[in-house]
């Protein structure tokens, strides 16, 4: 970063004129400087999904330079525990497969993506970006939270809807339908059987001989109130 190099250039202006007093004095400053660089965000990861660690520099104004992951906040050399390591935009070190970089490296940015994350990914990752010249090293540490991945809303059909389900392609398993569904498609074919022609014929004899029996009966009755 241009200021840290315009801080660094007049420290060193300062030593030259002022040597011995000065020392005690730029000590802390100096540490301090070498923090200012570094910062701190957050990301949340889902348990078995990808989940992706920001980290970026400026490619135009640093070409292409060297960096590395590290699982732990990033000291002050290097990476702790390295998981992954770029020199010059070549990869020198992968720990496991599950640690890539699927971003526009090229472009600056080196986004470190971890595949099927779990449990224990959780923790905090170090980027460090080896910028040239004295304290310009760029640090980013990232705290990743790992949580258990939301549950979807299943979408619950009704009873009386048929339901169908695809089981290869080109081959469906039978509609199954409610037991309503059924009650009521068995009430219709019974209803429909009874007015076929021949049923017709049965139900009017029968209705025929029901109202010839009531009538005799009637009769009877009256001829017995007569003789009476």
């Amino acid at each position: 970063m241009w200021w840290q190099k315009y801080m660094v250039a007049s420290l060193k202006d300062m030593l030259t004129q002022y040597p011995t007093p000065m020392c005690g004095l730029l000590i802390p400053f100096l540490l301090i400087l070498i923090q200012v660089s570094s910062c701190t965000i957050t990301v949340t990861g889902y348990i078995g999904q990808d989940v992706t660690l920001p980290c970026s520099y400026d490619v135009q104004a640093n070409g292409i330079v060297s960096f590395c992951w590290g699982h732990g906040q990033v000291p002050r050399s290097k990476c702790s525990n390295t998981v992954l390591s770029s020199d010059n935009g070549d990869v020198t070190f992968r720990e496991s497969p599950r640690y890539q970089l699927l971003s526009q490296v090229m472009q600056g940015d080196i986004s470190l993506t971890i595949v099927k994350a779990q449990k224990t990914d959780s923790g905090v990752y170090g980027c460090r970006v080896e910028i040239p010249g004295l304290f310009n090293d760029q640090k980013i540490n990232v705290h990743l939270i790992m949580e258990e991945a939301p549950m979807e809303e299943l979408d619950v059909q009704s009873t009386t809807e048929a339901v169908t389900v695809t089981v290869s392609k080109g081959s469906k398993i039978p509609k199954i339908q409610s037991v309503t569904s059924q009650v009521n498609f068995s009430l219709h074919e019974h209803f429909k059987a009874l007015l076929e022609p021949e049923n017709i014929g049965r139900i009017a004899a029968i209705f025929f001989l029901t109202i010839i029996l009531i009538l005799i009966l009637i009769i009877s009755k009256c001829a017995v109130v007569y003789r009476l």
